[in-house]
């Protein structure tokens, strides 16, 4: 396992190297300079870092078994990995996703460069490890980094079988997830008691309601973020992309407004890495620029949430 993350550490650092030098331009931060180096986040109570950005899957990467579709796919994917990304997050409830991850992967030789999440969706809590097993075969991967209950369906006896799945090797994190803002109280109650290693809510510059408790209580508990849902959905964008960013937005490291809504979120130090999902190469290039340059500082994360509000 040690092998896989050394060549996956490798693969980034040629390919950021790489890419530089093609398109200077991308990684140049606010002050003019050229920043290589990705901003990592530490997975708590580990020596393991991963990018801030990640990649997710829902219905972006559901398109049956459409080989145009697919191509574009695994284009997306490619640039998604050139430009440092590593993390990238599924759910056997996305319909045909895992099995077109699957085949970017293999096309792209991609299997030592992921970290792969997926989750647990079924109600019968006997079925885990079928399920585990089932999508890691539609990835293509001989185990997932992390495994997750969906939406808390029959947390319990999911949770039970993860930990012992984790105790045995079979995974290596394993964790939670909400999406919508659903079931906060229970999440909650679910943080305090149980050993987990990540979760996963929703949270954006409009949806802040997990800054009060959990993101909170991922910090003291020392538990990993992932952040489903940065644009809403893509309304963010509907709603604000006409609008000017504010002219103090170089200040605060962004360049355009998929930078400013992802940097508002990966900026909150409980965040470990954003999911926004994405089926075209030049939104996947504008969402890894956020993973680049400066972040801003708490005063300019609410200037941002002030600066959407007025708008």
């Amino acid at each position: 396992m040690a092998d896989r993350f050394s060549r996956r550490q490798f693969l980034i650092t040629a390919g950021l190297a790489g890419l530089a030098l093609k398109s200077p331009v991308l990684f140049a931060n606010t002050s003019g300079s050229t920043a290589l180096s990705p901003i990592m986040r530490r997975i708590p109570g580990t020596d393991e870092s991963t990018p801030a950005i990640g990649m997710g899957t829902w219905i972006t990467f559901n398109v049956g078994g459409d080989e145009q579709l697919i191509a574009q796919r695994i284009e997306v994917l490619k640039t998604f990995f050139e430009l440092g990304g590593t993390v990238v997050d599924g759910s056997p409830m996305y319909g045909s996703a895992a099995d077109v991850m699957g085949e970017a992967l293999n096309a792209l030789d991609g299997h030592d460069r992921i970290f792969a999440a997926t989750k647990i969706w079924t109600g019968d809590e006997s079925e885990t490890r079928a399920e585990a097993a089932r999508s890691s075969r539609r990835w293509g991967v001989d185990q997932f980094d992390l495994l997750q209950v969906h939406n808390l369906l029959g947390w319990q006896g999911h949770l039970e079988t993860l930990k012992q799945m984790k105790a045995n090797g079979e995974v290596r994190y394993i964790g939670i997830t909400t999406s919508h803002g659903r079931r906060h109280r229970e999440f909650a109650q679910i943080m305090e008691r149980e050993p987990l290693d990540f979760v996963q809510l929703t949270y954006n510059v409009l949806d802040r309601e997990v800054e009060d408790r959990l993101l909170p209580m991922a910090e003291e508990r020392g538990i990993g973020v992932i952040v489903n849902r940065p644009f809403q959905g893509g309304s963010l964008f509907r709603r604000f992309q006409s609008e000017p960013l504010p002219d103090w937005a170089g200040e605060a490291g962004v360049g355009n407004w998929a930078e400013f809504f992802l940097k508002y979120i990966i900026s909150h130090p409980a965040v470990t890495c954003a999911i926004p999902a994405t089926s075209k190469v030049e939104h996947m290039k504008e969402n890894m620029g956020a993973l680049y340059g400066k972040l801003p500082d708490a005063d300019q994360r609410q200037r941002m949430a002030d600066y959407v509000r007025s708008l």
